[in-house]
This record gives C-alpha cells, sequence and structure tokens, in this order.
C-alpha cells in the first residue's frame, strides 16, 4: 500500500504535537495525512479522545493507516475494539509510554490506564526507545507482544520527539515506508 492510497490519521499524544514534532511535518507532508485533533491536548479524557478516533476512522474514504505517538498509542488500542471492522488496515505506534507505572507522567495521563492488552485487529508496528523515560524497553516488548505488534529497537533515542532530537525524524518516516510496503 502507498500512502495515497490511504487516510493517513495521526494521533498525537498528551500536549499535542508542536510545529516541530515530527508528527506535525508528516502531517504537512503526506498528502493524505491528517492531525486528529482532540479538545483538550493538556487535560486528556480517555472516552473523548477514543472518540475522536472512531470519528476519524469512521469518516475515512479510504483504507485508514494510524499514526500515533505516546498518548496517542494508549488511545488508539483503546480505541481499536470500537472501530469499524477492516477499515484500519495498520498502525505505527511509536514511545508508547506505560501509563500503568505512570514514569514521569501527569495525572491526568495516567487516568487512561489499564491498557488493553487484547491483540490488535489490524497489523502493527511499535518503534520503542531503550532510554524512553516513560517506558522501558522491556515493557514495550511486552505490550507490543500482547498487541500482536512487531517491535523495532530505536534504540536510545528517548521519548521519540523534539526533546530527543526527532524533529523531522527521516528514519521514522522510512520506517513507515517500509511498514506500508506490507500492508
Amino acid at each position: 500500500m502507498k500512502t495515497g492510497d490511504c487516510d493517513i490519521l495521526i494521533l498525537p499524544g498528551y500536549a499535542g504535537s508542536g510545529d516541530e514534532h515530527w508528527q506535525a511535518r508528516w502531517a504537512g507532508r503526506l498528502r493524505t495525512g491528517r492531525v486528529v485533533e482532540q479538545a483538550d491536548w493538556h487535560h486528556p479524557d480517555p472516552e473523548d479522545w477514543r472518540a475522536r478516533i472512531v470519528a476519524a476512522v469512521q469518516e475515512a474514504t479510504r483504507p485508514v493507516v494510524l499514526i500515533a505517538h505516546s498518548l496517542g498509542v494508549v488511545a488508539a488500542v483503546e480505541a481499536a475494539p470500537c472501530l469499524p471492522a477492516g477499515i484500519v488496515r495498520g498502525a505505527m505506534l511509536v514511545a508508547f509510554p506505560d501509563i500503568e507505572t505512570c514514569r514521569n507522567l501527569p495525572a491526568s495521563v495516567c487516568s487512561f490506564a489499564p491498557v488493553p492488552r487484547d491483540p490488535l485487529p489490524f497489523p502493527s508496528l511499535l518503534v520503542a526507545s531503550r532510554t524512553d523515560p516513560h517506558c522501558s524497553y522491556a515493557r514495550a516488548e511486552e505490550f507490543g507482544a500482547a498487541w500482536g505488534a512487531s517491535v523495532v529497537d530505536a534504540g536510545e533515542a528517548g521519548h521519540i520527539n523534539v526533546a530527543s532530537g526527532h524533529g523531522p525524524w527521516p528514519e521514522g518516516l522510512m520506517r513507515l515506508a517500509g511498514f506500508m510496503t506490507t500492508l
């Protein structure tokens, strides 16, 4: 599958993705990509975030590929059972935060716990860092295995955001292209 053959829904995490974040850059670069906006990026409500993802998928006019970062990963996993069957063809999940242990996370983020461990109904790729301050690599592997996701070791990449030096993140875009060929 090529990016032009699907609707790419970008799911930012807590506080959204500012202009320099790779997700914002990708939304501007990918012709069929768009950010799923949330009502409040700084005070996330689990039910509202899930509902907005479900609505965005239902409104899609082509097959959907999800690209989620941080809390967006959790929201995508939580929304998965409510998504119309067969529309989402795959998901690239980046920097899953372990909200169950709440390592360095705001209380509103932790309100999304517990995280479902059911297999996802679509192929998924979980990109995890060995130095993510919000999730150990072992926990990311554990969740990835439960979801049936292929886990990619991003090395010592922090939270894979602007603060960790991942503005445009060309390696991620290459990883997305490779993943898309499998869908």
